[in-house]
């Protein structure tokens, strides 16, 4: 079990915070199936409800409905995964795929709309690259959300270790 630390004004208390739901947004990545089984073990003792979400970035030159079907079928095929994992958890979980012109606002439009407690959110850890970035998905949804965000790095696997 995962205990948050919460401020308040006379300091930091240890308290144990209710996580009745929780949105994690997949992408298709491993550290998905991490993100979905944290997700599940903050949620299903107090018999919560985990959200999936793949969004689908949609370019400015094209309408936000247009229909992509190779990225549909991916998204699809990413949520009906981790449902089957939720499912080994016995999580109760619903999924979604949405198309958006940002993934950070998408987000943030669902955490907002379904009242979750909890995002949980995945940085890619790419050693090796001459710049280290967190995109702009994490810190539009860590300014954003109403909510608590905890963002999950992978760890180095041994291919990527120097």
């Amino acid at each position: 079990m995962f205990k948050f630390w919460e401020r308040n004004g006379s300091g930091h208390n240890d308290s144990e915070a209710p996580v009745v739901s929780v949105l994690v947004p997949v992408t298709g990545e491993p550290s998905d199936d991490d993100l979905v089984r944290m997700a599940c073990e903050l949620v299903v003792p107090r018999r919560g409800t985990l959200h999936m979400l793949y969004v689908i970035e949609i370019e400015r030159g094209f309408p936000v409905d247009v229909e992509i079907g190779p990225a549909t079928a991916k998204g699809e095929q990413v949520l009906s995964y981790m449902e089957e994992l939720a499912r080994t958890f016995k999580c109760k979980a619903e999924a979604e795929l949405v198309q958006a012109r940002q993934a950070g606002s998408a987000v943030v439009r669902e955490a907002v709309d379904r009242k979750v407690d909890t995002v949980i959110l995945s940085v890619p850890n790419r050693q090796g690259q001459a710049d280290f970035s967190i995109g702009q998905t994490v810190p539009y949804v860590l300014k954003n959300a109403p909510c608590r965000v905890i963002v999950w790095r992978d760890s180095l696997t041994k291919a990527d270790r120097p």
